[in-house]
């Protein structure tokens, strides 16, 4: 009888060690999926501000001169913010990817693990994708003379 309780009571620690791992593993996938998302959204927030305004200068405002110089400086600040947010986005993609510390880049079973690492690889590549459509976006104001 005691034997039977202590195993029920082995049990019980079993399965409330793999709740907690399972919790963990959840809250660091859904980390990653929010990782994944940062860099694409903060080029698409990026693009609104910078189209968005350049559209107000020159529909509203007449395309003067002295407010297309303010654009143009409002833009590159904008869009530092923009690289500094998806190089830090990029690198914690990056330290979540672990490829430095393995070499290991082909995975033959899914374990959590390698799960995890291909959402930090995604993330990363995505990163570079935002950061590439970031300056893109931002090229135009350097070449702007007048809204025509």
């Amino acid at each position: 009888m005691v034997e039977r309780k202590t195993e029920v009571a082995k049990s019980a620690d079993e399965a409330s060690l793999r709740e907690d791992e399972e919790r963990k593993t959840f809250a660091e996938e859904s980390d990653s999926l929010w990782l994944i998302t940062l860099g694409p959204l903060i080029w698409i927030l990026h693009f609104l501000v910078c189209y968005g305004l350049t559209a107000m200068v020159c529909a509203k405002l007449g395309g003067n001169a002295d407010w297309l110089q303010i654009l143009r400086i409002v833009i590159a600040v904008v869009t530092v913010i923009a690289l500094v947010g998806i190089g830090v986005t990029g690198w914690r993609a990056w330290k979540q990817w672990d490829f430095l510390d393995d070499f290991d880049y082909s995975h033959g079973l899914a374990f959590e693990e390698d799960r995890h690492e291909f959402l930090g690889h995604a993330a990363f590549m995505l990163g570079i994708v935002a950061f590439i459509g970031v300056v893109y976006v931002a090229l135009p104001a350097l070449f702007m003379k007048t809204c025509l």
